[in-house]
């Protein structure tokens, strides 16, 4: 009998042990998730300023997070100013032309409203311009926006769409005299000379690197010159303009 009652007990000392470890291990993996996913995540706030970054394959990731770095920092004292997606097609992952995989926060079905929303570009721009998905979202949110944004060969895609016809546009390096062509109602600007351009409510830029201007320029615009100088100092951006060889 004693026999008997000392397995029992090492049974239910054994079964306890081993819940607790679980839970021990449970615990961990929680705190694990919380510091590398959940204190990162920025929850969607319908009463903050939406700013939307349409993305596909084959888009210059740098005229994505260009946007993403300068409209996602907070205020000096830490305070969310603006929500901040990404937009796509579908649900699916979207590779960029560098061949980062990218999952999209919202479909074109779902997309909350915006207070602008930023045009990238890929390098070659056709599968792009021929997606009458595409260009039909960009004129459908175009009438919700107080802000419509192109980099790059976005433009492209804005004259296709046809919302910027008599506004002045500026595009990549070489890219204006055959946009003006294909789109004779924008006034395309000399990309040799123009970096950026702000027209009513149309900005756009020479892409890549330059997409910080266009994203920096409008950040000014919704907040104030201080707050952009805090954002250009939290992006060490006079490092890059002081920058000697």
């Amino acid at each position: 009998m004693r026999k008997l009652t000392t397995l029992v007990t090492l049974a239910i000392f054994a079964i306890f042990s081993a819940c607790n470890t679980q839970q021990t291990t449970t615990g961990q993996q929680n705190v694990l998730a919380s510091d590398t996913l959940t204190k990162h995540l920025k929850p969607f706030d319908p009463n903050l300023p939406t700013i939307g970054l349409l993305m596909y394959n084959g888009v210059l990731q740098s005229e994505v997070v260009a946007t993403s770095d300068v409209f996602a920092k907070p205020t000096e004292a830490g305070k969310q100013i603006f929500n901040v997606i990404t937009i796509a097609e579908t649900k699916n992952p979207i590779t960029t032309e560098e061949g980062l995989h990218l999952v999209p926060d919202y479909t074109f079905d779902n997309c909350p409203k915006l207070e602008a929303l930023f045009v990238p570009s890929a390098y070659d721009m056709y599968a792009q311009v021929h997606n009458d998905k595409i260009v039909s979202f960009i004129k459908a949110k175009n009438s919700e926006t107080s802000y419509t944004v192109s980099n790059c060969a976005g433009a492209q895609l804005i004259g296709k769409s046809g919302i910027a016809d008599g506004h002045k546009i500026v595009t990549w390096i070489g890219g204006g005299e055959q946009l003006q062509k294909d789109y004779p109602n924008l006034k395309v600007q000399d990309d040799s000379q123009v970096t950026y351009v702000k027209d009513g409510k149309f900005l756009s830029s020479n892409g890549n690197l330059a997409s910080y201007i266009s994203a920096l320029e409008l950040l000014e615009i919704l907040t104030n010159e201080e707050h952009r100088k805090f954002v250009e100092s939290y992006l060490y951006l006079d490092r890059l303009q002081e920058w000697e060889q």
